[in-house]
């Protein structure tokens, strides 16, 4: 698609910017604001967001619901197995990882606080299980907060709060979409004042998320599938908005995939759906004017995806200077606020 390799999005990051606790408050996060035409780059906050857009845009937020995704089990044997949710399947059964070192098999018994969870089936790299309950009431009841493996602690009760968006509805995502977690009453107040508008649609973010690119090529690559719905009402909103020349600022890259993955012949297709578009550089964006995002892995496909929105060298570049200017990095890190780079006319 570009000629470019996985290693040709690497960065250098300090083990001690990675943020392993959110801030007191969460419009306190530094904004780090990019103009890929330009490649320049400024120093804002996040509360500083509503001066940066301009009334008449329209800000498009994720509203799933994290799960308390990951259940730890034990085997007969009284070998200890993590349980971690992909999805929930109708009635008591879902789709899981199992991180154990060792023999799992169709049929076995792993028990659990909430009793004793049987393995069903292997299903490519997940497995189907059968709860003692319904899968959504019991994970929120014996699940704890799937915090990524970055953050080298336990989840806590604060967790449970903070690892949520306020706007979050819709259970089903085992990870958060981050950029959400920068909003407060007040800057949501702030930017309602000022003009801007809201709508949401739901993406549920998948453990493979973290999953990392295994080989250089990236054509080599198949992305994790992930569900996503899009109102009637939100696609009419954001219609409305680009006919009266406002600007579409996608918060999250879960927000820009489902997006993208939404169009059809130009126009946004309102519905469910699963969505497994890998999103590089050679990416036409046909959508979103802006975008709001945390910081991503070195060499992961987020990244490539903020880097075909503002380019590959203004990004890098961008990090770099993050890391210089001690910023804290992924899920309770600081945020991007990111503007495209010129894109080639369509071709004929």
């Amino acid at each position: 698609m570009s000629g470019l390799r996985r290693s040709d999005f690497d960065y250098a990051l300090p083990p001690e910017l990675i943020a392993q606790a959110p801030l007191p408050l969460r419009s306190a996060s530094r904004l780090l604001v990019l103009d890929g035409r330009t490649g320049q780059f400024q120093d804002r906050r996040i509360d500083e967001l509503p001066g940066l857009l301009l009334p008449g845009d329209l800000l498009v937020f994720n509203d799933t619901r994290v799960l308390p995704a990951r259940l730890p089990a034990r085997k007969a044997s009284g070998g200890r197995v993590e349980i971690f949710l992909e999805r929930i399947l109708a009635g008591s059964h879902a789709l899981v990882q199992l991180r154990d070192s060792k023999s799992l098999s169709p049929g076995q018994l792993l028990h659990t606080d909430g009793g004793a969870v049987r393995i069903i089936a292997r299903r490519a790299e997940y497995w189907e299980i059968e709860l003692p309950a319904d899968g959504l009431e019991f994970f929120e009841q014996y699940g704890q907060v799937p915090l990524p493996p970055y953050i080298r602690r336990a989840a806590d009760d604060s967790d449970r709060e903070r690892y949520q968006s306020v706007w979050a509805r819709v259970p089903g995502a085992v990870a958060a979409p981050t950029a959400s977690l920068h909003f407060d009453a007040a800057l949501l107040a702030a930017l309602e004042a000022r003009g801007i508008g809201r709508v949401a649609l739901t993406l549920h973010v998948g453990a493979g998320t973290f999953a990392p690119l295994r080989s250089e090529d990236l054509d080599a690559h198949r992305l994790h599938s992930e569900r996503y719905e899009l109102s009637g009402a939100t696609a009419a909103a954001i219609a409305r908005t680009r006919q009266s020349g406002g600007r579409i600022v996608a918060i999250g890259t879960t927000v820009a995939r489902a997006l993208e993955s939404a169009v059809c012949d130009a126009d946004l297709r309102p519905g469910a759906g699963e969505t497994t578009l890998f999103i590089r550089p050679g990416y036409r964006f046909q959508v979103i004017d802006a975008l709001l995002t945390n910081f991503h892995l070195p060499q992961s496909t987020l990244l490539m995806l903020v880097s075909a929105f503002a380019g590959r060298e203004p990004v890098l570049s961008a990090y770099r200077h993050a890391t210089l200017a001690r910023y804290r990095f992924f899920s309770y890190g600081d945020a991007m606020l990111v503007f495209p780079q010129a894109q080639s006319p369509a071709p004929a």
